[in-house]
C-alpha cells in the first residue's frame, strides 16, 4: 500500500470513530471522489474490514445503507507509519486516550 498524507488521514478519521464515507467526509474536508476510492484501496490492501448497515435500519432513518469500515491490524500499523511520516496526521485526529482502569 501506498503511503500518503491522505491515507493517513483517512486512517486517523476512521480511528477516531468516522466510520462511514460521509462522515469521514464531514470530518476531512475531503470530497468524495478522493475518500471512497481511498477507502476502496485501503479495503483491498486488508488496511480495513467493511460492512453493510442493515437496509431495514437505514430505511427506517430514511436514507440509504451506509458501509461501516474499522481498520485491521494492517491498518494501524499503517496507520503508525503514516503519523510519523506525516507529523500533521497525528494534530488533525490526534490518538485517542487510553482507557483508565478504576
Amino acid at each position: 500500500m501506498r503511503l500518503t498524507y491522505l491515507t493517513g488521514v483517512v486512517l486517523a478519521a476512521i480511528r477516531a470513530g468516522h466510520r462511514y464515507g460521509f462522515d469521514i467526509m464531514d470530518a476531512t474536508g475531503i470530497p468524495d471522489g478522493t475518500v471512497y476510492p481511498a477507502l476502496r484501496r485501503l479495503e483491498a490492501a486488508g488496511c480495513l474490514e467493511a460492512h453493510w448497515e442493515d437496509r431495514e435500519n437505514a430505511a427506517s432513518n430514511h436514507r440509504p445503507a451506509r458501509r461501516y469500515y474499522r481498520l485491521t491490524a494492517d491498518g494501524h500499523a499503517l496507520l503508525a507509519r503514516a503519523q510519523e511520516r506525516f507529523p500533521g496526521v497525528a494534530r488533525i485526529f490526534p490518538d485517542p486516550e487510553p482507557e483508565r482502569g478504576t
